[in-house]
């Protein structure tokens, strides 16, 4: 779990509109939501019927670049 030390920039009026956190802390934030949208990705491929590809098939279209 990360652990976050925020800073806040505020407007004139106190209210937050910003935050800072540090660079370590924000690479963290962006490998931890990149994992994330991998695993919902492959959450949603594994919930969706699918016809077998045969293999030779599958990398002529990757080489093609022919995916859908």
């Amino acid at each position: 779990m990360i652990t976050v030390h925020e800073e806040y920039v505020v407007d004139e009026h106190g209210r937050r509109k910003a935050v800072i956190v540090p660079m370590q802390l924000w690479n963290q934030i962006l490998e931890s939501l990149e994992e994330l949208d991998d695993l919902r990705a492959h959450d949603n491929a594994k919930s969706q019927p699918a016809d077998p590809v045969p293999f030779g098939q599958a990398v002529r279209e990757i080489r093609g670049r022919n995916v859908e």
